[in-house]
C-alpha cells in the first residue's frame, strides 16, 4: 500500500494519463457550459450546439482511452458489471433515430445519452495528482456561473413565477455549475484560502438567487454541503455540537415563523420563497405517474425515451405525455425501472459506508458525504444528469472504495491535495 501510495508522488503531469484527461476535461466543460447557456433562450441553439460538438469530439475519444477495468473489489465489480450492462438495455428500449430525437440525445445533458455513460467515469485511474484536475474543474464552472448569473441578471431576478425562461435558466445554472463547489469546501483543509473563499462566494450567490427565485430543491442542494462543512469546520475545532447547529435552528424558526400570515410584511426577495413555502407541485404529477405505470414498468421501466400520462401539467406542450419526472428516483424508475435504482444504491450505499466509518482522511469522509448527499436529492431534485455533480458522485464512490487511499494517513494525502 505503501508504495503504491508513493507512485501517486511521481506521477508526472506531462504523461500520457494526464494529457487525456485534460481533453476529458477541457472537452466537459465546453459541453456543459454551452449547454448551460442554451437553457437561457436567448441565445442562438445552433452556435451552441456547434460548440458542444467541439466539446464532444474532445471528451468522448478521451473518456475511451482513459477506461480500464480494473477492480481490487469483486462485490463492486459484479455490481457495476450488471448496472453498466442494464445502463445499455435502458438505452437500447425505445432509443429512436429521427433527427429531433438525435438532438435531444446529443446536446441535453438531462435527458440525453451521455447521462447513461457517466458511470464509466469510475474506470478512469485513480490518483490524487489527477483528482487535483477536478479543483480546476470545479473552479472554472463556477467562474463561469458568476458570469451567467451577470450576463442574465433582469432574467434572474424577476419574480413572475410563471416565467418559466427566468425559472428553469437559473435552476440550469446552478445543477450544471455551481453546485460542485460544495465539494470544495467538505475539503476545506486541502484548500488554499482563494479556492475556498471563490467556492463559497459561489455557493452563497447559488442560495441567494435559489431564494430569490423560490427554488426549493437548489436551496436543499447548495445549503447542505454548506451546512455540513459548518459542521466539521466547528467540530474540528472541538466546539459544542449543539452550538455547531444553533445558528442553523434559529434561521429554520425564522424562516417558520416569521411570516406571521402577513405576506405583505415579507421582504421582497422572500416574498415569493414564503408564497411557495407549503405549496405542493409534486403530488399531481407523482399521482399521474402512479396510475400510468405496469408491473413491468415498475421492475424494468420504459427505455430511454419512456413517458407517462400526466395530463394539464405541461400547458406550453403539445403532447400530455411528459417524458421526465422532478423527482429523480421516479425518474430513474422510469427509465429503467426499479433494477436500475436498485442496482445503484446497492453500489452507492456499501460505497458511503465504507468512506464515512472504514476511512482515516477527510478526503474519504467528503467522498461518503457527498455520496450520501446526491442520494437525499433523488427525491427534491434530477441529479442524475450529465454534469460535474453526477460525475463527482461515481468519482467518489471511487474515492471509497479504494483501499489505498481510505487508509492513508491525513498527512500523507494533505501533502499531495495542498501542494
Amino acid at each position: 500500500m505503501a508504495n503504491d501510495f508513493e507512485d501517486t508522488l511521481k506521477i508526472n503531469y506531462k504523461d500520457e494519463t494526464s494529457k487525456l484527461l485534460n481533453y476529458f476535461w477541457i472537452g466537459f466543460t465546453i459541453y456543459t457550459a454551452s449547454f448551460a447557456i442554451s437553457t437561457s433562450t436567448t441565445v442562438n441553439y445552433s452556435v451552441c450546439q456547434v460548440i458542444q460538438i467541439s466539446g464532444i469530439l474532445l471528451f468522448v475519444p478521451a473518456a475511451i482511452k482513459l477506461i480500464s477495468w480494473k477492480f481490487n473489489n469483486t462485490y463492486l465489480k459484479t455490481l457495476f458489471i450488471m448496472y453498466c450492462f442494464w445502463q445499455l438495455t435502458i438505452i437500447a428500449r425505445g432509443f429512436s433515430f429521427d433527427y429531433a430525437n438525435i438532438k435531444v440525445m446529443l446536446f441535453d445533458a438531462e435527458a440525453g445519452l451521455f447521462r447513461f455513460f457517466v458511470p464509466l467515469i469510475l474506470l478512469f485511474p485513480k490518483n490524487l495528482l489527477y483528482y487535483k484536475k477536478i479543483v480546476i474543474v470545479i473552479l472554472v464552472l463556477g467562474l463561469i456561473f458568476l458570469l451567467y448569473d451577470v450576463l442574465f441578471i433582469h432574467n434572474l431576478l424577476n419574480l413572475d413565477y410563471e416565467n418559466t425562461d427566468a425559472k428553469f435558466t437559473y435552476e440550469h445554472f446552478v445543477k450544471i455549475l455551481s453546485v460542485s463547489s460544495g465539494l470544495i469546501l467538505l475539503t476545506f483543509p486541502y484548500q488554499s484560502k482563494r479556492t475556498k473563499y471563490f467556492a463559497l462566494l459561489v455557493i452563497l450567490v447559488s442560495i441567494l438567487f435559489s431564494v430569490i427565485r423560490a427554488r426549493r430543491a437548489l436551496l436543499i442542494m447548495t445549503i447542505s454541503p454548506l451546512v455540513i462543512t459548518y459542521i466539521l469546520l466547528l467540530y474540528s475545532q472541538k466546539k459544542n455540537f449543539i452550538v455547531a447547529l444553533l445558528p442553523f435552528l434559529i434561521v429554520l424558526v425564522i424562516l417558520m415563523f416569521g411570516d406571521s400570515g402577513n405576506s405583505r410584511s415579507t421582504p421582497r426577495i422572500f416574498r415569493l420563497l414564503s408564497d411557495r413555502a407549503t405549496e405542493d407541485t409534486r403530488t399531481g404529477v407523482e399521482i399521474a405517474f402512479y396510475h400510468d405505470m405496469s408491473p413491468q414498468d415498475w421492475i424494468i421501466g420504459k427505455g430511454i425515451n419512456g413517458q407517462y400520462y400526466c395530463p394539464g401539467i405541461d400547458l406550453s406542450s403539445l403532447t400530455d405525455y411528459r417524458r421526465m419526472i422532478e423527482t429523480d428516483y421516479l425518474n430513474i424508475i422510469l427509465k429503467g425501472g426499479l433494477i436500475s435504482l436498485g442496482l445503484l444504491l446497492l453500489i452507492a450505499i456499501p460505497s458511503l459506508i465504507k468512506g464515512l466509518f472504514y476511512s482515516k482522511n477527510i478526503l474519504s469522509k467528503a467522498a461518503a458525504i457527498w455520496i450520501l448527499l446526491w442520494i437525499v436529492e433523488l427525491y427534491p431534485a434530477n441529479v442524475s444528469n450529465f454534469s460535474l455533480h453526477y460525475l463527482m458522485f461515481w468519482i467518489c464512490i471511487g474515492i471509497c472504495n479504494s483501499n489505498v487511499i481510505r487508509e492513508e494517513s491525513e498527512i500523507n494525502i494533505a501533502k499531495i491535495l495542498s501542494n
